[in-house]
């Protein structure tokens, strides 16, 4: 029986080789001249540092055109909110991994009102979608990617 695995992961060599090379590209940039800018890495959340909001503001959009041609999805960051004083300045980002049970049983729900012969599974953080043709998971696979869930989804183990 078809089946396959929907997944909401980040590539975290990718993300770490796109936090290099905007830590890199900051430090040889004139504006950013003696201000100590960086981008600080820890397990599941990113910092920008510089000395005011509109560095900041530059250091996002170096780092999101790193992601995008790394081929991470921008949409797994969640910016939190600036925090300003003095002539430092951060910016806090959450890296989302994993489906968690609302989005899940969006997902879910979504699936079982296309009135295809679908079964749909939530499994810890990632949802099973099986069924007996490979036509109607490939239909599901094309539901998912059109609906903005708010998640970058990924389709991983399909089996036939």
């Amino acid at each position: 029986m078809p089946s396959f695995d929907i997944v909401s992961e980040v590539n975290l060599h990718e993300l770490s080789n796109a936090i290099d090379q905007t830590n890199r590209e900051v430090s040889a940039r004139f504006d950013f001249k003696d201000s100590d800018a960086h981008v600080e890495y820890t397990e599941d959340t990113l910092t920008l540092h510089a000395e005011n909001e509109f560095q900041l503001e530059q250091m996002t959009d170096i780092l999101h055109k790193k992601l995008a041609k790394r081929g991470v999805e921008i949409a797994a960051l969640e910016p939190g909110q600036p925090e300003i004083q003095n002539r430092r300045a951060r910016l806090p980002m959450s890296i989302k991994q994993g489906i968690n049970k609302d989005v899940a049983k969006k997902i879910v729900k979504a699936i079982k009102d296309t009135k295809l012969k679908v079964q749909a599974s939530i499994q810890g953080e990632q949802v099973r979608v099986t069924a007996k043709k490979r036509d109607d998971l490939q239909q599901i696979i094309a539901l998912l990617r059109e609906k903005d869930l708010g998640l970058p989804l990924q389709f991983s183990n399909f089996r036939d």
